[in-house]
Order: C-alpha cells, then sequence, then structure tokens
C-alpha cells in the first residue's frame, strides 16, 4: 500500500476518483484506475467504500456538493422571489455548471444500471426541484407570480431545462447558449405569468 489509512483522507480519494471519471466516463472507470490514480490499493477503496457501485454514487454526490452548496445560498437570499429565480436559473444552466452537466449525464445514463448512483442523482435532483417550488410557491405566495399548477411547472421548467441542457452540452454547435437562455426564459415566464424579459 503506498499511502496509509492515517495519511490518506476520504476526501482524497473522492477528489481522485471524480477526476478519473471525469476523463474516462463511468462506464470505462475501473476500481483499478481510480487506485493507480491515487496511489492506494484497491483493497483501501473497498474498505472506505465497500463497492465500485457506492464509490461512484459519493463520488458523484462529492462533484455536486460545491453545486449544492451554490443552491443553498440562493435558497438563502434575501432577495425577491423573482431575483433569486432568475439566480436559481442561472446556476442551472450549462453555463452556470457545464462541467457538472457531463457529469450529471453520464451519470444519468449509469444509474439504468447502478442502483446506488441512481438514488444518490434522484436525491440531488430533487433538491434542484424543491429549491424551484419553494421559489414558485413564495412568489405565487406574494402576488409575484400567477401559477395554477406549481408541481407541474417545477417538473416542466426543470425537465425542459435538463433536455436543452443535454443537448448543449452533448452536442455542442446545434443550441447556443443564448438560444438556450432564451428559450428556458420564455417557457419560465408562461408558466409563471411574467414577461420573459423580467427573467433576464
Amino acid at each position: 500500500m503506498a499511502r496509509g489509512f492515517g495519511r490518506l483522507r476520504r476526501e482524497d480519494l473522492l477528489r481522485t476518483a471524480c477526476d478519473v471519471i471525469a476523463a474516462q466516463g463511468f462506464g470505462h472507470t475501473r476500481t483499478a484506475d481510480i487506485a493507480q490514480a491515487a496511489g492506494v490499493s484497491q483493497a483501501l477503496l473497498f474498505y472506505h467504500f465497500e463497492t465500485k457501485e457506492k464509490l461512484f454514487a459519493q463520488a458523484f454526490a462529492y462533484a455536486a456538493e460545491r453545486d449544492l452548496e451554490a443552491l443553498t445560498k440562493v435558497e438563502s437570499a434575501a432577495g425577491s422571489p423573482l431575483e433569486r429565480l432568475r439566480a436559481l436559473l442561472r446556476l442551472y444552466s450549462p453555463a452556470g455548471r457545464s462541467k457538472s452537466w457531463a457529469l450529471w449525464i453520464d451519470a444519468w445514463a449509469e444509474s439504468i444500471r447502478n442502483a446506488e448512483l441512481e438514488e444518490m442523482s434522484r436525491r440531488i435532483d430533487l433538491r434542484w426541484k424543491q429549491a424551484l417550488r419553494a421559489i414558485i410557491d413564495d412568489g405565487t405566495g406574494t402576488g409575484a407570480f400567477t401559477c395554477a399548477d406549481p408541481d407541474g411547472s417545477t417538473w416542466r421548467i426543470v425537465s425542459l431545462i435538463d433536455g436543452l441542457s443535454t443537448q448543449a452540452t452533448v452536442h455542442r454547435r446545434v443550441l447556443s447558449q443564448a438560444r438556450l437562455a432564451e428559450f428556458v426564459r420564455t417557457a419560465t415566464a408562461g408558466e409563471l405569468g411574467l414577461s420573459p424579459e423580467a427573467l433576464r
């Protein structure tokens, strides 16, 4: 073993796993690849994470942590519902977290075969939906938004961003960032009784 238990933190392993997965993809990454990059034995990886599936799921959660920290700041901001909505839409766009989008797309695909990763990605996805739903509820309650179906609007807005962002990330020349943002503003405005210009 190149490095001892005491000197190697779990966080170091997760950081290395994220780097390897980002370069190779979930489907092409072996625990041996991560162990080699970290300079440890596979036994140490399994000591910390038990299975490859758990390692992948926790590496994904670690990678998403910075986005979730930024989301928490949006949720706790003192601005109006409209200001917080603008901030959330900017944060959720590929321009705001382009590296995360590539990892998200890869994680969604791998989740079909990895129950641990599916649970983790679903939990993180739910956090974004809950944040948007809370802003919509707040805006509707104060009269800033008009929305007859907050739950449906939340799902439609998030699903639209997911689909467009997947296109923009995988097929980079098909849809510009400006066009994507325009589509999101128009759809969100329609869901919440706003002018698209209000979301610029």
